[in-house]
């Protein structure tokens, strides 16, 4: 029987209207997983939604409310959510205190990170000295910058690699990774680019956008299959 996975959409707040790039649900049902979509519900509706799935991906979308880590919002900050940030962030607190297997994606890491009480730059551009161009302006499935690896890390286990062409699509990204979480790739200007947490069986989270290079270059497939592979271990 194919793990139940849980994927976040994002939220058009005026329409009312969740959505999702169908690469997830494709990058998680080639993996052997069966993706169920979860549109944004009450914070309250977190410990439901997580009790049926077997594993959670936290999708790519718009910024994160800088009030969930501390912060005014400053001009760069761009569209936030208020249902879909109350949601997430409290369903990221529930798979980390139930040991539910999760992967976020470019957005989902940071909410990962701020869910158990790290904090992001709200822009690259206002916050982190000499940044690299993080918004490119190529397909999504080509790589244009590497990302070193920890060795010895999930990420360097999953890509059987310590260097890695990735593609990029942010102007957010982690500033202070939290206790509990380590950081595990790098872009060249030291900017975050994967995280995963120290006690937790299988909580990962990556900047880049593995979902639009896997049906190009199937090493990124790797990553949903991981996922997979982990979310049967803990049905078990």
């Amino acid at each position: 029987m194919r793990p139940v996975i849980g994927v976040t959409a994002a939220f058009h707040e005026e329409e009312e209207r969740a959505f999702l790039s169908r690469h997830y649900s494709d990058g998680i049902y080639r993996a052997g997983g069966l993706p169920v979509i979860l549109p944004p519900l009450s914070p309250e509706a977190a410990a439901t939604v997580i009790s049926p799935i077997d594993g959670l991906l936290l999708s790519d979308g718009g910024d994160i409310d800088p009030f969930y880590f501390g912060e005014e919002p400053l001009p760069q900050t761009e569209t936030v959510s208020p249902h879909r940030d109350a949601f997430e962030l409290a369903l990221s607190q529930e798979a980390l205190a139930r040991l539910v297997p999760v992967l976020g994606i470019c957005r989902g890491m940071q909410v990962l990170n701020v869910a158990a009480g790290g904090t992001i730059y709200q822009d690259l551009a206002a916050g982190a000295r000499n940044s690299l161009k993080h918004r490119q302006e190529a397909p999504r499935w080509h790589g244009t910058h590497y990302i070193d690896i920890l060795a010895g890390s999930h990420l360097a286990a999953i890509f059987r690699t310590t260097r890695l062409s990735v593609n990029s699509f942010h102007h957010q990204a982690i500033r202070k990774v939290t206790p509990g979480f380590k950081a595990t790739a790098w872009a060249p200007d030291g900017i975050t680019e994967g995280i995963e947490a120290t006690a937790h069986p299988f909580a990962i989270g990556v900047q880049f956008h593995p979902e639009g290079m896997w049906k190009k270059n199937p090493l990124f497939l790797a990553l949903f299959e991981t996922l997979v592979t982990a979310c049967r271990a803990q049905r078990k």
